[in-house]
C-alpha cells in the first residue's frame, strides 16, 4: 500500500483524508489502496493522466458514489453523511453541469431553494461581473459562460471546501484563464480550500500550491509544491556514471544518450558529487517525470532499468 501524509504535525484538521481507499467496477479499479491527507486551506491540484482515478477520487469526495472499500472523509465526516455536511462542500463536475431549460435567474433560485447557507448577494454579484444575463437560458451560453455559471452556484453556497473535476478543460485559454481568475478571487475573499482536477500542468502551476499526482488509479506523489521542487533535481552527466549516483537519491525518470545520462532525481540532501551538472526542475518536469514512470509500472522507489 502506498500511503502519502501531507500533514505537517501540527494539528491542523485535514480537508480530505482517505485509508485504503479504494473503488471497483466489475474487474477494473478506478481507485486502488489510496492513502492520502491534505491539510485545509490550500489549492490542490490532482493531476495525472486521462483515466487515472482523478475523476473517481472526486467523486467519492463529494459523496456521490461509494468505496468498495477502505474509507475517505471530507472535513473530517463522512461525504453526504448529512444535510450539515453537505452545506460544506461545493462541487463542480467535469462537464459543469447546468440546466438547458433554466434560466441564469432561475438556477440562482434553485440554489437558494436547496442550499440553507446561500449568499444570494455574492450569486448576484458574481453574476454581474460576468455579465451573464439573468433571463438567459443556461442551453444558450458559451461552454465558458456554463462553467461560470456553474462556479458560481458551487461557491454562493458558501462552502468550506471547493472540490473541481476538470472544470476548465473543454474551454479556450481566454474562457480558461477567465475561470481560474474568479476561483482565485474567491480563495482570496473566502478563505475556501480547493481540490482541482487537471491534466493542464500549466493551469495548476498557475494556481495550486500542493499538488496529488495520481498515475493507473494511485498515488504517486503528493506534497507542497515548493517543498517537492526542493527536492527533485535534474541530473546531466555521463552515461557510465549512472551505476554510481549521487548516495540517498530515488531516480524518478531517466533518458540517455550514446555518452550521456539525463535523470529526474528525488533527494533528501544536496547534492555535491562533482561528476553531474545539477539542474532545477520546473512543475511540467516534475509531473511529466511521474508520470513516464507510472507508464513503465514503476513506483516511486523503484529506478528505473538503465539501458546497456
Amino acid at each position: 500500500m502506498l500511503s502519502v501524509n501531507l500533514g505537517d504535525g501540527s494539528g491542523v484538521s485535514a480537508v480530505l483524508a482517505t485509508e485504503a481507499l479504494t473503488k471497483r467496477y466489475r474487474r477494473h479499479d478506478a481507485l486502488s489502496d489510496c492513502s492520502l491527507e491534505i491539510p485545509e486551506g490550500h489549492v490542490v491540484g490532482l493531476v495525472g493522466p486521462n483515466g487515472s482515478g482523478k475523476s473517481t477520487l472526486l467523486n467519492l469526495a463529494a459523496g456521490l458514489i461509494r468505496p468498495t472499500s477502505g474509507t475517505v472523509r471530507v472535513l473530517g465526516e463522512t461525504p453526504a453523511a448529512s444535510p450539515a455536511q453537505l452545506s460544506k462542500v461545493g462541487f463542480v463536475a467535469q462537464n459543469t453541469p447546468t440546466y438547458e431549460g433554466l434560466s441564469v435567474s432561475d438556477h440562482l433560485r434553485f440554489g437558494a431553494h436547496t442550499n440553507p447557507g446561500w449568499d444570494h448577494s455574492l450569486a448576484q454579484r458574481r453574476i454581474a461581473q460576468l455579465g451573464l444575463d439573468l433571463t438567459r437560458r443556461a442551453g444558450k451560453l458559451s461552454g465558458g459562460q456554463r462553467a461560470q455559471l456553474a462556479l458560481t452556484l458551487a461557491i454562493a453556497k458558501r462552502p468550506d471546501v471547493l472540490l473541481l473535476d476538470e472544470p476548465v478543460a473543454a474551454l479556450d485559454p481566454l474562457a480558461r484563464r477567465e475561470f481560474l481568475q474568479i476561483l482565485m478571487e474567491t480563495v482570496a475573499d473566502h478563505q475556501v480550500s480547493v481540490i482541482l482536477s487537471s491534466h493542464l500542468v500549466a493551469d495548476v502551476e498557475r494556481v495550486c500550491d500542493y499538488l496529488v499526482i495520481l498515475i493507473s488509479s494511485r498515488v504517486q506523489l503528493a506534497g507542497e509544491v515548493d517543498e517537492l521542487l526542493a527536492s527533485h533535481h535534474r541530473l546531466v552527466g555521463p552515461r557510465e556514471g549512472v551505476a554510481a549516483a549521487p548516495e540517498n537519491q530515488v531516480i524518478v525518470d531517466s533518458s540517455y544518450t550514446e555518452r550521456q545520462a539525463t535523470l529526474l532525481v528525488r533527494s533528501d540532501g544536496p547534492i555535491t558529487d562533482p561528476a553531474w551538472i545539477v539542474e532545477a526542475v520546473s512543475l511540467d518536469d516534475l509531473v511529466l517525470g511521474y508520470m513516464s514512470q507510472g507508464k513503465r509500472g514503476g513506483g516511486p522507489a523503484t529506478a528505473p532499468e538503465i539501458p546497456r
